[in-house]
């Protein structure tokens, strides 16, 4: 398994090896020894699943708010998609940035977002399938979002909202300028 800082270091890259033959391959998807050395010590409580069926499906930006904020390690089963995290913690040192990276069920790479990150991810292709732990389970009264295509974030989707598929829910977040202090 390799772990990978991001251009956001709290944000890891985990790229499980897979050992394959002619019937396939085998990989270990997630091993917590291992994520401790690189000083991702969470205990997970619960996992997701998300399947889209359209390409450009976006989902987010989400986050939970203290103290029912989540970390989450996600990865995607099917298809493909474009995941972004973005730093809502007012301390830190890259708070208002954006990563955004391809996943895919084809490479196999995780991704690891720590707590007070918003987060999302758009659809490259249909039939997408994406599963993720999170280390706090979802509480409603703590669901927040903020706008996917809030142009201060300058985060690249490649697909504009006239084509992007989105939930009632995401078309009405917040703007990243007008969010309370969630994480300070």
């Amino acid at each position: 398994m390799q772990v990978t800082s991001t251009d956001i270091p709290d944000v890891k890259l985990i790229t499980p090896v897979r050992h394959g033959d002619a019937r396939g391959f085998f990989a270990e998807l997630f091993r917590a020894d291992v994520l401790r050395e690189y000083g991702i010590e969470v205990d997970f409580v619960q996992d997701n699943q998300a399947f889209s069926a359209a390409a450009n499906v976006v989902r987010g930006l989400h986050f939970q708010t203290p103290p029912a904020a989540q970390a989450k390690l996600l990865r995607v089963a099917a298809g493909a998609v474009i995941d972004v995290a973005v730093d809502l913690r007012r301390r830190s040192p890259t708070f208002g940035r954006h990563i955004a990276v391809e996943l895919s069920a084809e490479t196999g790479a995780h991704i690891f977002i720590p707590e007070g990150f918003a987060h999302g991810y758009r659809t490259l292709v249909p039939n997408t399938e994406v599963i993720y732990k999170v280390n706090r389970y979802y509480a409603p009264a703590s669901d927040r979002g903020l706008r996917w295509d809030d142009p201060a974030l300058g985060i690249a989707w490649g697909v504009g909202a006239d084509v992007a598929v989105l939930s009632d829910k995401d078309r009405r977040q917040p703007l990243f300028a007008d969010l309370p202090a969630y994480f300070d």
